[in-house]
Parts: structure tokens; sequence; C-alpha cells
């Protein structure tokens, strides 16, 4: 069925139910499983108006992302799944995250995606958009929603 499940993570909770459920599945499959967080460099400040040092702000996401992917790959090995991690950075500043992760899945080369979902309220959905709604549109396998 699934040989190589790919599983993206951010910091919510959701995401902890969506290791748990890859893992098991993983597990249970003999198949490779491959954790990723994306680190999206597009929502960094431009301009020189902003005395921001940029730099430390990338250093700054990417650490929060690795500590993201620690726990997810502490979680999926106390499922017993073998896992590896990988930090996964836009390619573009107008890159959104579902693309990262439809490009990661495309590329890895997964059978399958999963993700958490928060079930955001349909105006909220409307406003923000919904990272996995823009995966499941771009993904060239399925994926797998977990509450």
């Amino acid at each position: 069925m699934y040989a190589r499940i790919l599983v993206a993570v951010d910091e919510g909770a959701h995401a902890a139910h969506a290791v748990t459920h890859a893992a098991g599945l993983a597990k249970r499959l003999s198949a490779a499983l491959r954790i990723i967080h994306v680190v999206d460099m597009g929502l960094l400040p431009l301009g020189p108006e902003l005395a921001i040092d940029i730099d430390a702000i990338a250093k700054a996401r990417r650490a929060a992302g690795e500590k993201i992917l620690v726990a997810a790959r502490e979680a999926a090995r106390a499922a017993g799944a073998e896992v590896e991690t990988t930090l996964v950075e836009t390619a573009t500043p107008t890159q959104h995250v579902a693309a990262a992760i439809a490009d990661e899945a495309a590329s890895w080369p997964a059978d399958v995606v999963v993700l958490g979902t928060h079930g955001r309220r349909v105006v909220e959905r409307l406003l923000l958009g919904s990272v996995a709604e823009g995966v499941a549109r771009r993904s060239t396998v399925p994926v797998l929603l977990v509450p």
C-alpha cells in the first residue's frame, strides 16, 4: 500500500496527532517515514526602513523548526517507527508552505502525505487559507488528514 510516508509538522497539537498516526501506519506497513517541517522564509520582513537583522530571524526560525522536528522524531520513535527528519525552507519569497510540502513529497518521493488539521471555521479558512487544502490541491499522491 504505502512504502514511503511523508508527514509535515508545525508546532500545533494537531501535528502531534499526525505524527502518531503516521508512525503507527509506518510501523504496521514497514514503511519509510520522513517527517518535515517547512520554514517559511517568505514572511521575513523586508526593506531598509526595518532595522531588523533578517539573518538572525531566519536563524531563529530554523532553530525553532529543528526543535519541532526533534519532538516529532521522539514521538515517532516512541510509537515504534524508524524515522528521518528534514528541515525544508520555502524556495522563494513567494512560495507557499503547501507548495514546499508538495514539492518535497514529489522529490523524496512519498506514496502518501500525512497532515494534521485543526478544523478552522469556514470564514477563517477563506481569509487565511489552509495548508492542508493547499497540499491536497498540489500533491500528486494521496493526502491523509488527521484531526
